[in-house]
């Protein structure tokens, strides 16, 4: 194992100590915690503050989007480990500019367990807090840590457009109905090359030959629904439209928001081959989709691979929110 590390054990701890020291006019860290929050937060008050976190290994996400018209904070857990109910109680409490705060969880079992305790916790304290369970991997129905499907790439739109719901003042009560809405348009659908390492273990989540590929694996390295030998990136996009095509159907009347995000080691020259067959596979179906986004956004360390999400834009505004810009590390 090659990393540029020091201590694994530390690995976490010195990441954020990083990122708020790089870029303290974005992030600021909540003492005595794996967690930050907007450094602007005064622009915040009386708005409702969104969080969010989860395992560590997924960088950008999630500390990468806090800021202006994305998440007010975001709680970061040991590698592949959901993050402590402690730690997010006290991201809520900083989040809190008396709107409530609302928080946006991936579906594993450790996130929505925890999350669910600190939304407890903060409720005893008089905060109002409401939630959503992103579940936009359609790969498979059930997975090592959860039940029901996974959360992925497509949580980083429901980050964008629920902090620029936020931005503008919405409601706690209209920012919930809103997530409502919006996540059963999103789906994600993933194929990898090679495993992500944990530095803590040294050892990949996954063995693949030099030539074969998985498809639907998840970003903890979690199995997919089939291994086979590599593909061309023609291939492989045919493969994952026609995934997600099962589940939304696309239709050349509707508008689309699209995803292409890097799963951790996938140079952006791949990733740029495998937006270029995407469009062209899209333009067959007579779609063009009205937003697009390329590059590492739900990474998972050093995988090689890549995750497309499709949004069907149901709304004009949720395209605005997309639009809508922000100032983070991430995005």
């Amino acid at each position: 194992m090659k990393k540029i590390i020091n201590n694994p054990a530390d690995v976490v701890s010195e990441m954020l100590s990083g990122m708020t020291k790089a870029y303290p006019q974005i992030l600021t860290p909540i003492p005595k915690t794996a967690a930050v929050i907007r450094s602007d937060q005064a622009s915040m008050v009386n708005k409702v503050g969104l969080v969010s976190g989860g395992g560590s290994g997924h960088e950008p996400a999630h500390a990468g989007f806090v800021g202006k018209g994305m998440l007010t904070g975001a709680v970061c857990g040991q590698i592949f480990t959901s993050p402590t109910p402690d730690q997010i109680y006290e991201v809520i409490k900083a989040a809190d500019q008396g709107r409530g705060v609302f928080l946006v969880i991936k579906n594993y079992s450790g996130d929505v367990m925890n999350f669910e305790m600190a939304k407890d916790m903060a409720e005893m304290d008089g905060i109002k807090v409401d939630s959503v369970i992103v579940d936009d991997d359609i790969a498979v129905e059930n997975s090592m840590y959860t039940q029901g499907r996974r959360g992925v790439a497509g949580t980083i739109l429901v980050h964008k457009v629920l902090g620029a719901a936020a931005q503008a003042g919405t409601s706690l009560p209209e920012i919930s109905q809103l997530a409502q809405e919006i996540l059963p348009n999103i789906k994600t659908v993933a194929v990898a090359l090679s495993a992500a390492t944990n530095p803590e273990t040294g050892k990949p989540g996954f063995e693949l030959k030099n030539d074969e590929i998985e498809y639907g694996v998840g970003i903890h390295s979690e199995p997919g629904y089939r291994r086979e030998k590599i593909k061309s990136s023609q291939a492989l996009v045919t493969e994952l439209v026609s995934k997600i095509d099962q589940e939304i159907h696309f239709d050349s009347q509707k508008q689309y928001a699209v995803l292409v995000n890097g799963l951790g080691a996938t140079p952006l020259m791949e990733q740029y081959i495998f937006s270029n067959d995407l469009i062209n596979n899209l333009a067959q179906k007579q779609i063009r989709p009205v937003w697009m986004k390329v590059g590492n956004y739900m990474t998972s360390i050093d995988m090689a691979g890549i995750s497309l999400t499709v949004f069907e834009l149901q709304a004009k505004q949720w395209l605005e929110y997309l639009n809508e810009p922000v100032e983070t590390i991430g995005w």
